[in-house]
């Protein structure tokens, strides 16, 4: 089994910067790959960085390429999520998610199998 406990939601106006955390308690990180997922109010969740089991590969949507970077310490079970340039549309709740899956390739929401609580970004002046 695996928990994944999100923090670093908060208010930010336009424009500013703000960084998510994901600790992982209970199975080895290196065994999942880890995506960040996000929910606006009345949206379907939307996948928008999955990073391999190794960190090899990091795959990141159109909508944050170039402002978001993510990454990942296994042997600090925790992967984080630094979100620069943000914008009102990156208003959501975001999750940490992990998947048995090794690789992002092909990876779907449906993959992923242990989610934490998420935690609300809220981007607004």
């Amino acid at each position: 089994q695996l928990q994944l406990v999100e923090s670093g939601g908060d208010l930010v106006q336009p424009g500013g910067s703000l960084r998510l955390s994901c600790a992982a308690f209970g199975n080895n990180m290196e065994d999942y790959t880890i995506g960040w997922i996000r929910q606006a109010s009345g949206k379907d969740r939307e996948e928008i960085v999955c990073i391999s089991s190794s960190g090899a590969v990091t795959d990141y949507a159109d909508s944050v390429m170039g402002r978001f970077t993510a990454s990942r310490d296994n042997a600090k079970k925790t992967a984080s999520l630094r979100m620069r340039n943000l914008k009102p549309e990156d208003t959501a709740v975001y999750y940490c998610a992990a998947s048995h899956r090794k690789g992002c390739a092909g990876t779907t929401l449906g993959d992923y199998g242990y989610w934490g609580q998420g935690t609300q970004v809220t981007v607004s002046s």
